[in-house]
């Protein structure tokens, strides 16, 4: 199995939904068929993605079901968390209960834990024969949406009150990866986990702390914005950007 990541879908298929991409510029011309492809493409049954937020333009989940569902189809398990445009993410309980099928979890306050599983070994390629060679370690997925943190222009004691409840959401989620007992966190946000100044967080300090291997996020567009996300090692844990215009609509592989 294969971890992937991407951010921003920003799918609007429900005919009640208009809300189109191309507007933003032109690498969000045909956004939607060029990310199907790639997907298809890319991730096998067996892989896992995780969304990143910004997932449906839909108000309400009626609206939001033929993005959802159109996720669904695609191949792989799919983790998806809140972004701020994600409007019709009510209940979680509900959330879940929509797909029976396990390839569809929606993550709020805990931790998606992936047990180990049997490496392989393919040999000296003389016998044909593939040997195991022992269980990988556990891996916890953790996240939450977060928001804009101290030091960004404008922050508010409104920003300071989302901000601190989204720094617990995740402290909650990586706890639940400890107390699992995994090997290997990977964290995951939907805003960046610093300001534009790039200067450390609760968001930051909490991936180091538990001991964070990746920590993937979205929400920046554009070539401009791009230049103010953190990425590359930051006090041993390892930031990635994966919002769909800054991968060009191809989920990226962190493990």
């Amino acid at each position: 199995m294969r971890i992937f990541a991407i951010g921003d879908l920003h799918l609007s298929l429900d005919d009640r939904v208009e809300k189109p991409m191309d507007i933003f510029g032109g690498e969000w011309i045909g956004h939607t068929e060029k990310l199907y492809n790639s997907w298809a493409g890319m991730v096998k049954p067996e892989d896992m993605v995780i969304i990143c937020g910004d997932i449906s333009w839909g108000l309400k989940l009626e609206e939001a079901m033929a993005d959802l569902n159109w996720i669904h189809r695609l191949p792989g398990r799919k983790l998806l968390f809140k972004g701020n445009h994600d409007l019709w993410w009510k209940s979680i309980g509900k959330l879940n209960g929509l797909y029976d099928d396990g390839t569809m979890q929606f993550v709020q306050n805990r931790c998606i834990l992936i047990e180990g599983e049997d490496s392989l070994h393919e040999g000296d390629g003389k016998s044909g024969k593939t040997e195991k060679t022992g269980k990988t370690g556990k891996t916890a997925i953790c996240g939450t949406r977060g928001w804009i943190c101290p030091g960004t222009e404008g922050f508010c004691d409104h920003d300071r009150k989302i901000y601190d409840r989204e720094a617990a959401r995740l402290k909650m989620s990586l706890e639940d990866a400890r107390k699992a007992g995994a090997d290997i966190i990977i964290g995951a946000l939907h805003f960046p986990p610093t300001n534009d100044k790039q200067q450390g967080s609760a968001f930051t300090d909490l991936m180091t702390e538990y001991g964070v291997k990746t920590c993937v996020y979205g929400h920046l567009h554009g070539s401009e914005a791009f230049k103010n996300g953190m990425k590359g090692i930051y006090n041993g844990v390892e930031y990635k950007l994966v919002s769909l215009d800054y991968l060009e609509g191809k989920p990226v592989r962190i493990l």
